[in-house]
């Protein structure tokens, strides 16, 4: 059994209609009967609603799900050391891109005959924020062979390969599909379509400006980093000049008080020895002058 012939046949079974995914991944495994191919698409799943529509997503709007993805991985470097500001715009900017995806994911799923409720829409809009968000997310989306919605928490990465129909699922890409299965096409009504698709399209746009203007603040801030990073340098060897020079004056200074405290004793001293020796020669003026004769 090759991995590789298990991946095809996946790929066909789950571009298919979903209401179509049983009867006819049953019917090839009975094809395969005596082969080791039989078990392993005997127990392909059947995706979930939300996962279907994904897949279908990625093979009918290939471009716009890889350049969604490539948004979110620059989204997520772009974001290091912005602030909450910057952030809260980036945020807005990636809700806006998958909420315009999930408008083309209905419309796509409606175009083969299949209604989206809004509680799998925001399973599906889930799916495609975990994908710009987590890496392993984003391959399990773009193999379009999801068999459950995804979401992403904040905490730890994405559960991405228990979402997904095999092991090699995971760095696997669908391979684009123009149209959907003719047998189940009805008539869309092409304004929502458009409207999606130019909404897509312009959430994408102002995405791509934003990370643009990311990484431009970013590059900025890198060089105020670096600047400053660079005078806080200087500014401690300076510091530390000072902080040794002033080492150096409080030893001069202890010196200083040690020597002008013997000068001050000394000179206490000379006082004393001068007042003395004044004392002494005008006692002796005093005998002088008395034995003087008159």
């Amino acid at each position: 059994m090759t991995a590789d012939a298990l991946l095809a046949i996946a790929e066909d079974l789950y571009g298919l209609p979903l209401a179509q995914f049983t009867a006819a991944r049953d019917a090839r495994a009975r094809e395969l009967k005596g082969q080791q191919l039989a078990g392993p698409v005997k127990a392909l799943r059947k995706p979930a609603t939300a996962a279907w529509v994904v897949d279908l997503l990625v093979r009918r709007e290939n471009d716009q799900v890889t350049r969604m993805i490539a948004v979110g991985d620059a989204l997520r470097q772009a974001q290091e050391g912005m602030d909450a500001a910057a952030l809260r715009e980036l945020t807005k900017q990636r809700r806006q891109l998958t909420a315009a995806l999930t408008v083309r994911a209905r419309a796509l799923a409606r175009s083969v005959g299949l209604k989206v409720t809004e509680q799998v829409a925001e399973q599906v809009e889930e799916t495609l924020t975990a994908a710009m968000i987590d890496p392993l997310a984003a391959q399990a989306v773009r193999s379009g062979l999801l068999v459950a919605p995804l979401r992403a928490t904040g905490v730890g990465p994405v559960d991405a390969a228990s979402a997904v129909a095999l092991p090699d699922a995971l760095g696997f890409a669908a391979a684009p599909v123009a149209d959907p299965p003719v047998s189940l096409r009805v008539v869309p009504d092409p304004e929502p379509d458009r409207r999606a698709l130019e909404e897509a399209r312009a959430a994408l746009a102002e995405a791509d400006t934003a990370v643009t203007e990311a990484e431009a603040e970013r590059d900025a801030a890198a060089a105020d980093l670096e600047r400053l990073q660079a005078r806080s340098l200087q500014v401690q060897a300076e510091l530390d000049e000072l902080r040794r020079r002033l080492a150096e004056l409080e030893e001069t200074a202890q010196e200083v008080d040690d020597e002008l405290a013997e000068a001050e004793e000394t000179h206490t001293q000379a006082e004393t020895a001068v007042a003395s020796a004044v004392r002494r020669r005008d006692a002796a003026a005093q005998v002088e002058s008395g034995l003087r004769p008159g």
